[in-house]
């Protein structure tokens, strides 16, 4: 089954005080083009996500980001009361000196001076606290795999009916191609006969048809449609990563499709090949988003 390059997954492990949070998301690309937002913390684990996603994930535009929400009831950041009575002195003397007032609400302008709210102790990541984490980093890709599945699904289903709809089509010149012979001989004879006095070999313009129509027959085209039919079927059958090789499929339909609306000198069956052109050009839009 292929794939889609579109994708969303999300995971929230809970570690202590902590809410770990994985977010993931996936768009197509022509290869692995991987945009990373993570906290301080795990930064240092930076490249292994980075090869964890590039080994699952294998092509798409892919977005991911790694945070973490913290309790701020159970773990308040700390006042640092030695500069908030050190602010204060220096304050004090400031408006003893140059007779400025004294603040009316000394709590309010003490706590917003610098650094009095920091926190200033330095967080090493455990081992612990990593392997919770990679737990979020994990699920949050199989999470996305998974919706990419989902949604490889619906492009399969898709295909399979434009590749369909092309079949029957290309079944339907059939009738338009056999009587056109016909049309084709009895329109140059008409043409002829309207000439006044003139004689022609019937047999030289059996020969001369014959040399037209085999110019006009599109019996390679159509079996060479029909075989690429078939692969596209066998490639979609071969599981994910087949997106390319399918454009590729696509690509080479198209030509032998513009080259029986070329060779199809009857309005009917250019009709017929304006409907497969939409039915392939559906395809092509939609195997952009197949890994």
């Amino acid at each position: 089954m292929i794939q889609s390059m579109t994708g969303y997954g999300k995971a929230v492990v809970v570690f202590k005080d902590k809410k770990i949070n994985a977010e993931i998301k996936s768009l197509n690309s022509k290869q692995l083009d991987l945009l990373t937002r993570i906290a301080p913390l795990y930064r240092e684990k930076e490249m292994e996500i980075r090869q964890l996603i590039a080994t699952k994930l294998e092509r798409g535009k892919v977005d991911f980001a790694l945070w973490i929400e913290k309790d701020t009831g159970i773990d308040p950041t700390p006042v640092n009361a030695a500069l908030v009575e050190n602010y204060y002195q220096q304050l004090k003397t400031i408006a003893q000196k140059t007779g400025i007032p004294e603040p009316k609400d000394w709590m309010y302008t003490l706590t917003r001076m610098p650094d009095v709210l920091t926190r200033t102790d330095v967080e090493v990541l455990s081992a612990d606290e990593w392997q919770a984490a990679s737990k979020a980093v994990e699920k949050a890709i199989n999470e996305l795999v998974d919706f990419r599945k989902q949604e490889g699904a619906a492009l399969e289903r898709k295909f399979a009916e434009k590749i369909d709809n092309i079949e029957r089509l290309l079944a339907e010149i059939e009738p338009w191609e056999k009587s056109r012979v016909e049309k084709i001989r009895q329109r140059i004879v008409d043409g002829l006969l309207q000439i006044p006095g003139v004689d022609y070999d019937k047999n030289r313009l059996e020969q001369e048809l014959i040399y037209y129509i085999e110019k006009l027959d599109i019996s390679e085209e159509k079996q060479r449609l029909t075989n690429h039919l078939k692969y596209f079927r066998e490639t979609m059958a071969n599981g994910h990563g087949q997106g390319k090789k399918l454009g590729f499929i696509a690509q080479e339909m198209g030509r032998e499709i513009n080259t029986t609306g070329s060779k199809s000198n009857q309005a009917e069956m250019q009709n017929i090949v304006v409907q497969m052109k939409d039915e392939l050009e559906q395809i092509k839009e939609q195997v952009l988003n197949a890994l």
